[in-house]
């Protein structure tokens, strides 16, 4: 009998093979190409969905964000709030987050490793835990870790998209 645990490793797992499909063999400025003045690039969409995954996964796991205890907000060297996911940007903030493929991947596999190690220590129980109480329903773990998945599959997706308009430009 496959675990809820098994299923939510093999669902993040996924997204990763996304995100390289995505980013792998593209330059930095096709990284950061945008359709229009008011579109997210690649680099964005990769860097904000595993901006995302980690804020919301470290503290579920009681850990500290791969982007800072692992030294990638260094890396990238971005001109935001260490703190910053993304969320929320203006057209100015997305075209501040600029990376080259190996730092985009070298990231995303990062928060990826982490979250893996997480979700494949849960049980089922554990997924019916209210970790947010600041919505109506109140937000359950399982709820939380679903909610982290769309948006990574949505934002994967987008990624690939402009992918795909890059190649054929």
């Amino acid at each position: 009998m496959t675990t809820s645990a098994e299923v939510l490793a093999d669902a993040f797992g996924r997204i990763g093979g996304m995100v390289h499909d995505a980013v792998e063999g593209l330059s930095p400025e096709e990284l950061a190409f945008r359709v229009d003045d008011g579109a997210n690039p690649i680099a964005w969409l990769v860097w904000h969905l595993a901006r995302v995954q980690d804020h919301h996964i470290a503290p579920l796991a009681g850990t500290e964000q791969v982007w800072t205890s692992a030294g990638w907000a260094e890396r990238f060297g971005l001109s935001l709030p260490v703190s910053d996911t993304g969320y929320g940007h203006r057209p100015e903030q997305v075209a501040a987050v600029t990376a080259d493929a190996a730092k985009l991947l070298g990231y995303y596999d990062a928060v990826e490793q982490a979250t893996l190690r997480y979700v494949r220590g849960l049980s089922d129980d554990d997924l019916d835990r209210i970790v947010d109480e600041h919505w109506n329903p109140s937000v359950s773990l399982g709820a939380r870790l679903v909610s982290v998945l769309g948006d990574d599959v949505s934002h994967a997706a987008q990624a690939a998209y402009v992918r795909g308009i890059v190649e054929r430009r």
